[in-house]
């Protein structure tokens, strides 16, 4: 029993050691170009355009749920 024990702590140290020794060996020397930073200020000021009518969507509705009701007015009979 005590030697699977071994066997199986061996094996999970083992597996463990060779994933992070696997992913550390690709890590420099690649940056982004010019054209990726385009890419990512162009789609961050897409979504940063549209917030703002959502913002002043959801102004104009907590305005109106928390805003007085107006008084009915009563049209003259004819």
């Amino acid at each position: 029993m005590k030697t699977n024990i071994i066997k199986t702590a061996i094996a999970f140290i083992g597996a463990g050691t060779g994933t992070a020794f696997a992913a550390a060996t690709g890590t420099a020397g690649e940056g982004s170009g010019l054209l990726v930073w385009f890419l990512i200020g162009f789609g961050t000021l897409i979504i940063m355009l549209q917030a703002v009518p959502a913002m002043i969507l959801f102004v104009s509705m907590l305005r109106g749920l928390f805003s007085a009701s107006e008084k009915e007015v009563h049209l003259p009979k004819v």
